[in-house]
Formats: C-alpha cells, sequence, structure tokens
C-alpha cells in the first residue's frame, strides 16, 4: 500500500542543524533499506538452492528474506487487523509464507523481494512528491541582515523577523522576507516564484519576494510580511495540509476496498477448500487460490487516485497557486462555468487616471491642471489622491508642495498653492446646484462612461475636471478566452459596481453575460441559481464582499496579493501573484489529473482482471502473478506522479495562449 505524503525533514537532517535536503536519499527510506536487504539476502541464497546443496545453506538466508521483506508490511497488517481492518499487505505476506509452508520457498521468497521492491518503489516516488514542495523551503535563506533605528546591522533566523523590520539584501544574497524596496537599485531573479524567466529590475517602491536571488545591487528592504505568511510559506504549509486531505473517488475507493478485500479473502477460501472436496491434491490447489489472492488484491486500484491529485496540487503550488485539499483539486476539474468579480479581479484594484478635462473658460493645460491637482492631493491617503499624485509623477511634472492641506470625507481636499486656493473633490459636493456648468457636463459624460470623476477648483472657481477608472489587468481578455474554451460557456461577470462601468469593462474583457449593481446576497443568488440549472461553478473574486460567493460556489479562488483576509480564508485555491492566466491553467492541470486518475482506474482493472482470468482458467505461475499485481501498483503510481513535472504545468499553460 501507498505510504502517506508527508512534507517532514528527510532522515539524516536535524531541525535547524540542516536544511532540508532538495531530494530524498533513496536509502533515506526505511523501505528502500529492507528491499535491497531482502534482495541482497535472495540473490545469496539462490546459488545454493539452484546447485541443490544442503537446505541448512540457503534456508537460513531465505528466512532472513522472508523477515527483511515482509516484517514492515506484516506489523503493519496486524495492526489494521486489530482494529478490525482488512489490510492486503498482510495477505501478501500470508501468500508468502503460504508458498514456503508446501515446499515453493523460491517462490515465496521471489514473492517477498517484488513485493517489498514495490514497496519501495511506492515510497521513493511518493517521497519525489513531498520533495517537489520541500524543495521550496530550500530557497528561503535561514538568516537575514537586519537594520537598527540606528543604522547598525545584525543577522538574525528569517523566522525572527517581523512586519516592519528593514533588511539589508547585499548582491548575490536570497532576499530573506516579502517586502517593499525602500532603498537602492537592483535586478531580481524570481523565476523561483513568477516563473518569469528574466531577472527584474528592482528599485524603490517596487515588491520583492522572500527566496528570490538579488543581482549586483543593494536593496534595504521593509518586511510586509511575517515569516510564515510568505509566499513560499503558504505554499508549503497549504500543499502540506492538502496532501491529507481525500477527494472523493479517493474515499469512495477505501470504502469499496474493505468490502472488496473481505470478498476477496472468502473467495480465496472457496478456491482452496471447494477443489480439497473433490479430491484435487492439496499442493497444486493452495498454489493456485494464493496466487489468486495475490493478483486479486486491490493495491493497484487503492494507489491510482491521490498521486495524480497530489502531484497537481504540488505543481499548482510551484506556480502560484495554493489548492487547499484533494476535494477542491478534483472539483477544479468539473466546473463548466465561471464567475468573474470585476475590481481587484479582472481590474488591477487601484483606480488610475484615464482622462484629464481642463475647460477653456479656466486657462489651464492638461499638465499645468494635473500638476494642481497633484500637490492638492500629495498629503492625502485617499486611493484617487495618490493615483493623481502618481500620473503627475509618470509625465514627469514638478508637483509644488501646497500648504493648508484639509481634507473632508466624501467631499475632497483644499490646499493653499502660491496664494490661491485649489479643491480637488465630487462634482455633487463642490458644484452643488450648478448643474448647468461647462465642468458638470463633462463630468456627467465621463460618469456616463462607467469613470469616476473628480472637479477641478481654482479660487472657487471649476477649471477642469479629471476622470479615473480602474485598469483591467493586461491578461483579462486572454484568461476570459481560455475559461470559454475550457468550460465551453463565457464566464459571467457578477459586479457590486455600477451597470455602466461593468459593461465597458466587459466588452473589453470579451464577457457578454455581465450582473452588475449586486449585493453579497445577490452574488449568491446568482451562484445558486446556476447551480440549480445544473452547473458547476467557479467563482473567483478577492474582497469581503465576494466571500459568500466563493464559499457557496462549487470551486471559490481567491486573488492572493489584495484579497481580504476573509476571502482568502472562505476561498477553496488561491492565487498568490494574482496572475489570471494560471486560473484556466490550474483548471486545465486538474483535468489531466482526473483523466489520469481514469487511466489508473482502467490499467488496475485491466491487471486484475486478465490476471484473476488467467489463474482461474489456466495455471498461472505464483512469480509470474506477484510480478503482474505488483507492476501495475507501479505503474499507476508513476503515471500519476507525471504531473509534477515542469513540463505538464507548460501543458496546462497553453490553454491561456492564443492560437
Amino acid at each position: 500500500m501507498p505510504p502517506s505524503l508527508t512534507l517532514d525533514a528527510p532522515a539524516g537532517t536535524t531541525g535547524d542543524a540542516a536544511a532540508p535536503t532538495r531530494r530524498t536519499r533513496i536509502f533515506a527510506l526505511s523501505e528502500a533499506r529492507w528491499a535491497a536487504a531482502a534482495l541482497a539476502l535472495f540473490l545469496l541464497a539462490l546459488p545454493f538452492y539452484l546447485w541443490g546443496l544442503s537446505a541448512w545453506t540457503w534456508g537460513p538466508l531465505f528466512a532472513l528474506c522472508y523477515a527483511a521483506g515482509g516484517w514492515e508490511p506484516g506489523l503493519a497488517g496486524l495492526r489494521a487487523l486489530r482494529d478490525r481492518t482488512l489490510d492486503v499487505d498482510l495477505l501478501m505476506v500470508i501468500a508468502a509464507l503460504g508458498a514456503a509452508v508446501i515446499g515453493q520457498v523460491l517462490d515465496g521468497a521471489l514473492l517477498i523481494v517484488i513485493f517489498a521492491t514495490s514497496g519501495a518503489l511506492e515510497a521513493i516516488a511518493t517521497a519525489r512528491t513531498a520533495d517537489s514542495v520541500r524543495g521550496l523551503l530550500d530557497l528561503a535563506p535561514t538568516t537575514a541582515t537586519r537594520r537598527g533605528d540606528d543604522g547598525s546591522e545584525e543577522t538574525v533566523p528569517t523566522d525572527r523577523l517581523a512586519v516592519g523590520d528593514t533588511i539589508l539584501i547585499r548582491p548575490g544574497e536570497r532576499v530573506g522576507a516579502d517586502g517593499r524596496v525602500l532603498e537602492g537599485m537592483s535586478e531580481v531573479d524570481q523565476a523561483t516564484i513568477t516563473g518569469e524567466p528574466l531577472p527584474v529590475a528592482k528599485q524603490c517602491g517596487d515588491e520583492v519576494f522572500a527566496g528570490t536571488l538579488n543581482g549586483t545591487g543593494a536593496l534595504v528592504v521593509k518586511v510586509e510580511r511575517d515569516p510564515s505568511d510568505t509566499v513560499i510559506a503558504r505554499i508549503v504549509a497549504m500543499v502540506a495540509e492538502a496532501s491529507e486531505t481525500k477527494a472523493p473517488t479517493q474515499l469512495f475507493i477505501e470504502k469499496v476496498e474493505q468490502r472488496y478485500s473481505v470478498g476477496m479473502v472468502a473467495a480465496t477460501v472457496l478456491l482452496f477448500a471447494l477443489p480439497l472436496v473433490f479430491g484435487t491434491a492439496l499442493q497444486p490447489t493452495l498454489l493456485r487460490a494464493m496466487t489468486f489472492m495475490i493478483v486479486a488484491s486491490p493495491c493497484a486500484v487503492v494507489l491510482a487516485t491521490m498521486p495524480p491529485l497530489l502531484s497537481a496540487i504540488a505543481n499548482a503550488g510551484r506556480h502560484g497557486v495554493l489548492v487547499k485539499s484533494a476535494v477542491v483539486m478534483e472539483r477544479l476539474g468539473q466546473v463548466d462555468v465561471v464567475a468573474l468579480d470585476k475590481t481587484g479581479t479582472l481590474t488591477e484594484g487601484t483606480p488610475r487616471v484615464s482622462d484629464i478635462r481642463p475647460i477653456p473658460a479656466g486657462g489651464l493645460s492638461e499638465d499645468e491642471l494635473l500638476a494642481m491637482a497633484a500637490a492638492a492631493e500629495r498629503p492625502s491617503e485617499h486611493p484617487l489622491a495618490r493615483a493623481v499624485v502618481e500620473a503627475a509623477r509618470d509625465r514627469g511634472l514638478p508637483v509644488p508642495a501646497a500648504e493648508h492641506f484639509a481634507s473632508t470625507p466624501g467631499a475632497g481636499v483644499t490646499a493653499h498653492l502660491d496664494g490661491r486656493t485649489v479643491a480637488v473633490g465630487s462634482p455633487a459636493r463642490l458644484l452643488g446646484d450648478d448643474a448647468a456648468h461647462p465642468v458638470a457636463a463633462v463630468a456627467t459624460r465621463l460618469e456616463a462612461d462607467g469613470r469616476t470623476a473628480v472637479v477641478v477648483l481654482l479660487d472657487e472657481r471649476p477649471v477642469g475636471v479629471i476622470g479615473f477608472a480602474d485598469r483591467l489587468r493586461a491578461e483579462a481578455a486572454r484568461t476570459v478566452n481560455a475559461l470559454t474554451a475550457l468550460t465551453g460557456t463565457a464566464p459571467k461577470l457578477v459586479t457590486g459596481d455600477n451597470p455602466r462601468a461593468a459593461d465597458r469593462l466587459a466588452a473589453d474583457a470579451g464577457i457578454t453575460e455581465v450582473r452588475a449593481g449586486l449585493l453579497p446576497a445577490d452574488k449568491v443568488g446568482v451562484v445558486k441559481d446556476l447551480e440549480r440549472a445544473g452547473r458547476k461553478v467557479l467563482v473567483v473574486g478577492d474582497g469581503v464582499n465576494d466571500a459568500p460567493a466563493l464559499a457557496a460556489a462549487h470551486v471559490g479562488v481567491a486573488m492572493g496579493r489584495a484579497g481580504s483576509d476573509l476571502a482568502l480564508e472562505t476561498a477553496d485555491a488561491v492565487v498568490v501573484r494574482d496572475e489570471l492566466t494560471t486560473i484556466p491553467a490550474v483548471v486545465a492541470l486538474s483535468r489531466r489529473a482526473r483523466r489520469l486518475v481514469t487511466q489508473n482506474l482502467i490499467i488496475a482493472a485491466a491487471f486484475i482482471t486478465g490476471l484473476v482470468i488467467w489463474d482461474l482458467a489456466g495455471h498461472l505461475p505464483l512469480p509470474l502473478g506477484v510480478a503482474g499485481h505488483e507492476g501495475s501498483t507501479v505503474i499507476v503510481g508513476l503515471n500519476g506522479l507525471r504531473l509534477l513535472t515542469s513540463s505538464a504545468w507548460r501543458r496546462a499553460r497553453r490553454h491561456t495562449t492564443p492560437a
């Protein structure tokens, strides 16, 4: 039976004393050591047996071979039997001992060797799954250089860093924590986190991730995430948690397994007893019954489900999609309709200046209007104020210092600039009843196009309007097309935003069905209506208002970078780096995992059926039956682990690449 997947440090490493190795050494696994011992003893005894020497020469060696290869599964089987559970591994050991009792010592020893070798291969394959995730831990440095308020430096373990700490990243060092650059410029190789093939230039204000490799410059970084909440830590923790869950298919198989195993034992007893009643010789009857028990065991069936799903979870985790359980990974492949939130999901979630409209009577150019507004807004923390200041900087405009800044929530800001009063704020608040003013008409047109508008006043006289829009993500249209191709249905936009803004953005993204102006309960209603129609709904969102819909959906996916804590906790999966294109990729990966599960079940059923028929209708040699049974188990295990490879993710990403 397959060993369980764990992410503990491999044998030979101890806590902080040594970092986990990227690949588990084969002989660090007890299954591999005992299998090697059993094989060595078998090969040592075989010449003495074939030469016809005394049983005293080969008997003890074969006995040790039985013990080396069979004691672990035998003990595990006895413990399971104590808990009133029938473990098929115990049946294998009993079959080997039965062969020895009737004089088939060589066949029994060969059964033990093949069985132990199969178990070792399963353990190695499963360890590779854990290694692929544990390898991420190797990327994160264990220490970092922390700067004190007085400029002093000290080397501290990265797990002692706290949000707000300042760390120094020297050239060639790995970044010790997720944070934002305060000082310095450099190029950072972050392929391990984002998949970008080339180093990315980093300067003041840019985000960096723990485990990425700094280039030739030095960076001073402010820590923005707790060490336990970095991208790498979240991937490892969530994949480890997911590995402990079981998909519905696996749970069904395990439920059937017990009944099947009891039935198989009963059939074995009948196959042994009935021929004896009719006078058949003991030895060939017992041998056939034991062969039947071996080839009919459901080991390959039990191993068919979890390796593909766990491999898919690990691979998705390496590429920034945290799937919280095997149940979710199986469900992702079932979705046939997608509901997308707007703000923070299809869009970047931060407003950008889209229009600068000075009016002729104001006597200002676009740059002058923007610079004036930026000077007044610079002390403000409002998202629209930050967008104005950023737009001025992008144009290279000087932003003069303003005096006597004042902010009124819901209305806007005022400040003095060169002895003149500048006000920036809501048209309704600043214009009052003067709806006939040309500025009001400009603001109305912008709002009709789905933009947010603010009016700029100079000495209480309107001089222009600035429009804002939440920018569509660059990959939004490509993601919509990919999800349409995968599900056969175009995604739906469900948003609390106003219909005009929603329709404009939907048209840019290629979405035709829009539900706008929705409260959280309304979004849940949309999901339930689709599910009542027999659809499997995938909801993608990021805010607190999306959490109820994420919980109600067949699968809920949260955007991780700007997602609310409630959305991240409620969602079944998290897109860590907010890359929309990974959503169709993980759906495609899930579907491939489901196909591999089906393949594995077919392979296992074909082997079991063929070998059972051969044993009942003809004469199936015991060693050949063992080889067929254990071979099928190894085949399905390795078939599932194909999804661990980088090529499996690249193949899934093809769904997001335009033809």
